[in-house]
């Protein structure tokens, strides 16, 4: 007589229905302190919906960009903290971790009008970037590897532009603020300096400005009008079958056959 053996059931994690892999590994890991086996092939924000985790927040565009998932987590044993977003991070074993969808962190109000380019005006806002010790927790903790204590730094010295450049990857999550000894607000400090730069210091470009004349004019409206009330198959087959612009093509060399709304 020959044996029946029972297949491996495959589950289906909830969330994007990610399909797992056959045979895959569960580890344990634990949130908010509860244990839960998850398999090891998902990120953090899979794994919690795997064990039945519902996001109503903390999750956003699952794409590493949005800043509204970043986790904190530390290994069994090991003294030290980690961080990281839910959506970009692979789950070990024995991991430990909490989620900080928000962090609280003082905000100045400003008019960015009644602004100027002189640092002075953010050292008014934030003095506190004053009490920086160049500890590097907070570059530490930034999942996008921002230099944030280098930034600061810049601040410090009154280079707005160089601060804006460095921050340029920040998305907001506020990780460097929950690490930071002198209690500053870097990514608060950093949104202002590149709103600050983007209005004072970074020229204007003249294709910029014609541009804005022409949607103002209202160039576009009738393309737009035309667009909306397209059904969704009509506007699929419109955007599969639109002329795009060869990957290899030099800057500024390509130019569609249709140059009507250029």
């Amino acid at each position: 007589m020959c044996e029946i053996t029972k297949q491996p059931e495959i589950k289906v994690a909830t969330g994007d229905r990610a399909i797992l892999p056959e045979g895959a590994k569960t580890i344990p890991i634990f949130v908010m302190g509860k244990k839960y086996d998850v398999p090891e092939t998902l990120t953090i924000m899979k794994a919690m919906e795997f064990a039945g985790f519902k996001f109503l927040r903390g999750a956003g565009c699952r794409g590493g960009i949005c800043g509204a998932c970043p986790t904190v987590f530390r290994m069994a044993g090991d003294y030290k903290l980690h961080f990281g977003l839910a959506c970009q991070t692979v789950v070990e074993a024995n991991m430990y971790l909490a989620q900080i969808p928000f962090f609280p962190a003082n905000r100045a109000s400003y008019n960015i009008e009644e602004m100027s380019a002189a640092a002075d005006a953010i050292h008014a806002l934030y003095p506190e970037i004053f009490r920086c010790v160049a500890c590097n927790l907070c570059t530490k903790a930034c999942p996008m590897e921002v230099k944030v204590m280098d930034y600061i730094a810049a601040l410090k010295q009154g280079q707005i532009d160089k601060a804006a450049r460095i921050s340029f990857d920040c998305i907001q999550c506020g990780l460097c603020a929950s690490r930071c000894m002198g209690e500053i607000p870097q990514y608060h400090v950093a949104q202002l300096a590149r709103r600050i730069f983007g209005k004072f210091i970074q020229p204007r470009f003249e294709h910029l400005v014609s541009r804005v004349k022409e949607i103002e004019s209202g160039k576009y409206d009738q393309m737009l009008d035309e667009l909306t009330k397209m059904d969704h198959e009509t506007l699929k087959k419109k955007y599969v079958e639109r002329e795009r612009e060869p990957d290899l093509s030099s800057l500024g060399a390509w130019k569609p056959k249709e140059t009507q709304y250029l």
